[in-house]
């Protein structure tokens, strides 16, 4: 607000005393002639009311209609009805002002969930054996035109380091999240072990997944809970996972260990963690679901460039026998991984090892590194 001086644009509005709610505009008018005449009224009709009850019950009871001790009694419910009366009136006034702001999250509430839930037992192996195959595969966002993926036709070999590059808009994070069925294809399929995903059991078949996305959030919870996302977790494996993710540096500082919580929210002794910190973390709630596939969306970018390196020192340790996806613009990650899908526009428009693909001097994955790698080379 202040470097961009950003008051100024509603300056404009804090000033001009002719819009419709300032001193000067309709409302303003309006108060001063008829609503005002209506508003004062509203008030000498509730008093006139209440001055008629009063004198009412107290020339009754000078009749002798009702005891003197009667008067508290009949004026305490005129008036509790009276103001009962009226508030009733105020709130239905609020709800029905209130109704079309609440119209718009009804309406997000009442959107039916048209995502096929399946019904197949996704196979529980503890080889790990599962696999995956896109064919031609297409998807158009809700409400786009435009395809964010077109005829997309691979295979993963499992167990082995993939990486998926390309420059923003090209459909990477998209064909993440199609392999996770968070959205479900426009056109073609996507296999697990020969069989449509849309034909399992949704929870099942997301059960098969760790992801770590750009966008992670991590709660004002215990570390502990966070890194086992539930509140019963084995300790030991929750300190396994962290270590490999890098955090046990962090970890030693902290005088609670994983019962630590983040943030202050909900402990005045809570953590306040760094970007950097919480991606370790992030990783390490991967790590702890030990999933088949672990999928990394950025997952050093906000890493210094020596955690960066400690953490692809140890990619093969924090992987293990998993099968790995890796979305990264640092194209020096693709060493680590045994092959690399180059995403332009939506198509993968090369395939192979990083090898391979940097001797292709036409192609678009020798572009990309070229890119990056002459601010590092004289």
């Amino acid at each position: 607000m202040r470097i961009y001086r950003q008051d100024l644009i509603c300056d404009k509005h804090n000033r001009n005393k002719t819009g419709t709610f300032s001193s000067k505009g309709i409302f303003a008018r309006l108060a001063r002639g008829s609503m005002g005449l209506y508003r004062a009224a509203s008030g000498a009709v509730s008093v006139i009311f209440t001055g008629l009850a009063y004198t009412y019950v107290c020339l009754k009871a000078w009749a002798g209609a009702f005891g003197l001790g009667a008067v508290t009694q009949y004026v305490a419910s005129i008036t509790k009805l009276s103001g009962g009366v009226s508030s009733l009136i105020s709130t239905l006034g609020d709800m029905r002002n209130n109704a079309s702001f609440l119209e718009q999250v009804f309406a997000f509430l009442d959107i039916p969930n048209e995502m096929y839930q399946g019904s197949l037992t996704v196979e529980k192996r503890r080889d790990r054996n599962y696999q995956v195959e896109f064919k031609n595969v297409s998807f158009k966002y809700p409400g786009s035109s435009q395809y964010a993926l077109r005829n997309v036709s691979m295979k993963f070999e499992i167990g082995k380091r993939l990486a998926v590059v390309g420059q923003n808009g090209s459909g990477k994070t998209t064909f993440i999240k199609l392999l996770c069925r968070l959205y479900d294809p426009t056109e073609g399929a996507i296999l697990l072990n020969g069989i449509d995903i849309r034909k399992y059991n949704y929870r099942e078949y997301m059960n098969i997944f760790s992801v770590v996305f750009q966008d992670f959030k991590l709660f004002s919870l215990k570390l502990g809970e966070n890194v086992a996302s539930g509140m019963d977790y084995d300790e030991e494996r929750v300190m396994d996972c962290l270590h490999k993710a890098g955090f046990a540096e962090n970890l030693a500082k902290m005088q609670k260990g994983i019962e630590t919580y983040l943030y202050k929210d909900y402990d005045k002794d809570g953590v306040n963690v760094s970007g950097g910190e919480a991606q370790k973390i992030a990783i390490a709630r991967a790590l702890y679901k030990d999933a088949p596939f672990i999928i990394l969306d950025e997952p050093t970018a906000a890493l210094d460039p020596v955690a960066e390196a400690q953490v692809y020192a140890g990619f093969d340790e924090i992987v293990g026998d998993k099968t790995a996806i890796y979305i990264s613009h640092r194209l020096s990650s693709c060493k680590f991984c045994d092959e690399i899908l180059v995403f332009d526009r939506g198509r993968i428009i090369q395939q192979g090892s990083h090898a391979l693909l940097l001797a292709d001097e036409q192609g678009k994955y020798h572009e990309l590194w070229q890119a990056q790698a002459q601010y590092y080379t004289e």
